[in-house]
């Protein structure tokens, strides 16, 4: 008879968590940064706030966003006159939409993970859900989820919330415990968030709100992961290892409150600041078992949260601007779309990858870090390495 360690060394995974596959969804109203100004202030019925709306139009402007897409039309917004309003009760329309809408676009993009992974859904062994959109329903999105997708019963879920925008790393680092310590193991992550719980209009009071209110997006992103790949999956990129710190004293930097009027969101002016004091710990910590402390020799993942904080971390680590391309280029394309965001970065390297045949960052670069910031401050960091494409 086997003894408990030999059973319990039998269920592990070997090798470590890999990305399989990716998918990603955006809803198809697209809104264009360059108008976005004249829109939202005459859907909120706020053009006679003049200088609030020249305010909004310099900050859109400096947002270094060209577009961004949100599942809210106007049409919807006429429907729903109190969404648009600063402070008017919204709470269950809002709660309406996104129990409804969250879990179809998470939907979108699992499928297109699950295709590109080429497998039978049957062999997702794991569902983790990751959003701060709904998290009050029960049962929750996860749920939903895995009956959009027609999900086995026996699959293992996990709703993840309250992450924010380190979700999708969050959701990363806790996929590669599961897949390593169950072997044969699949997990499904899908991070989704919407607009339609923090949309709202002006408030000459609450100027930080139109920050928000000129950088979110809505989109969802979804990975299959799992360790020890059979020969009919083609892996991505390794989890080596991922960690999580809590900076000091920033507990007040990032603030959501979920009120009747939806998600009212607070973002401070030190948080670039703060990200970029504190980021150096954090890479020597990740990446000191590694043996590596060049930053220049490593791909980058960086959450797309904004200019300040991708300007200020190059700086501080002294990057070459080819470093945080990718992740500038969400930020352009899509906006701050909080817990998808980096998984939409490793998409768009992979993506350049394969198009010039090398690696997954299509930079021919072995060892890479995934970036999240969250409210806490909390800061996500997982190492990656890229596998080589077989051509």
């Amino acid at each position: 008879m086997a003894s408990v360690e030999e059973i319990r060394r039998a269920r592990r995974a070997e090798g470590p968590a890999t990305v399989l596959a990716i998918g990603t969804a955006t809803p198809p109203n697209c809104v264009e940064q360059s108008t976005f100004p004249d829109y939202y202030f005459r859907v909120t019925n706020s053009e006679h706030k003049t200088e609030l709306k020249e305010k909004f139009k310099r900050i859109c402007k400096n947002s270094m966003i060209n577009k961004r897409y949100m599942h809210l039309t106007e049409d919807l917004l006429k429907e729903n006159p109190n969404i648009a309003t600063y402070s008017a009760p919204s709470l269950d329309a809002r709660q309406e939409m996104a129990v409804v809408e969250v879990p179809k676009l998470g939907q979108e993009a699992a499928e297109k993970a699950i295709k590109e992974w080429g497998q039978p859904k049957s062999n997702i062994t794991h569902l983790i859900f990751c959003t701060s959109t709904i998290s009050v329903d029960m049962p929750g999105a996860d749920y939903r989820l895995a009956n959009l997708l027609g999900l086995c019963s026996s699959v293992t879920r996990t709703m993840m919330s309250q992450h924010g925008c380190c979700g999708g790393a969050s959701a990363l680092r806790l996929a590669k415990d599961v897949a390593e310590n169950n072997a044969a193991a699949r997990v499904l992550v899908v991070c989704c968030e919407s607009t339609v719980i923090c949309f709202r209009g002006p408030n000459e009071a609450r100027i930080g709100d139109l920050v928000g209110q000129a950088i979110f997006g809505d989109a969802a992103a979804a990975l299959i992961v799992g360790a020890d790949p059979a020969a009919a999956e083609l892996p991505l990129f390794q989890i080596m290892s991922a960690v999580q710190a809590t900076i000091p004293g920033s507990d007040d930097c990032i603030r959501c409150r979920m009120r009747e009027a939806g998600l009212l969101i607070d973002l401070a002016k030190g948080i670039a600041g703060l990200v970029s004091d504190n980021i150096e710990e954090s890479l020597e910590r990740a990446f000191g078992p590694w043996g590596i402390s060049d930053w220049n020799s490593i791909f980058w993942a960086v959450h797309s949260g904004g200019p300040a904080i991708l300007n200020q971390v190059e700086a501080r680590l002294g990057l070459k601007p080819e470093r945080l391309r990718v992740s500038r280029h969400v930020l352009s394309e899509y906006g701050n779309v909080s817990s998808p965001s980096v998984l939409f970065v490793l998409d768009e390297m992979r993506k350049a990858s394969a198009d010039e045949g090398r690696s997954t960052t299509g930079e021919g670069v072995e060892w890479g870090v995934l970036l999240g910031f969250g409210p806490g401050l909390t800061v996500e960091t997982v190492v990656l390495r890229s596998i080589p494409i077989e051509l």
